[in-house]
């Protein structure tokens, strides 16, 4: 299975808060709730069919637990999110969760990367990383990533927890797909090709 992560950001990189104004209020952020006033009927066509294709999904501890606490409750077999997270296995990158409830859940801890290693070499289309910001930059940095789905909402959110950090590992990407929905959402699919290319100084 290739590992990929989707990612819902806003213009300067914020991906907390994005379903509802009480999802994520950690470090005071106050702006929740940005995301779903732009999702039209494409881009949520679009994660429904980027749900479907998973064969399996990794978190992080905090992503987790607001995915089981919601979709975990939905039981409706016609909702092709909750169907798909409901029905099959979820993998939790964690050392402090010891008692998920959550059906077909298993714990990762101790050797994560190794783990995670073992994952991607089983069949399979996809391991899905959705949210789960820490996890996605720890998976960044030790280049388990093969690729990357941003969903860019036109809006700019001002504070909050970004996807990147001011300081950390470069990589250079390579755009396989791109289209924006009519709220001018965009939707891009990278994978990641190893370190950029710089300019060097040249002599005047």
């Amino acid at each position: 299975m290739k590992l990929t992560t989707v990612t819902h950001v806003s213009v300067d990189g914020v991906m907390q808060g994005l379903g509802g104004p009480d999802e994520d209020r950690r470090g005071g952020f106050e702006r929740g709730g940005w995301a779903l006033p732009l999702l039209d009927e494409q881009g949520g066509g679009f994660v429904n069919q980027v749900f479907q294709r998973a064969d399996a999904f990794l978190f992080g501890r905090w992503t987790y637990q607001v995915f089981a606490g919601y979709w975990g409750a939905i039981t409706d077999p016609e909702n092709p999110i909750a169907a798909a997270l409901n029905q099959r296995p979820k993998y939790v990158a964690s050392t402090t969760l010891t008692d998920p409830q959550w059906a077909d859940t298993t714990v990762l801890s101790g050797d994560v990367a190794g783990a995670i290693e073992q994952l991607k070499a089983k069949p399979g289309s996809e391991l899905q990383v959705h949210g789960s910001g820490e996890l996605v930059r720890w998976l960044f940095d030790n280049r388990l990533v093969d690729e990357i789905t941003l969903m860019i909402y036109p809006v700019v959110i001002g504070q909050g927890r970004r996807l990147f950090p001011d300081t950390g590992p470069d990589a250079a990407l390579h755009l396989v797909d791109s289209r924006t929905t009519p709220n001018g959402v965009t939707i891009q699919v990278y994978r990641p090709t190893g370190l950029p290319q710089y300019a060097t100084a040249t002599g005047g």
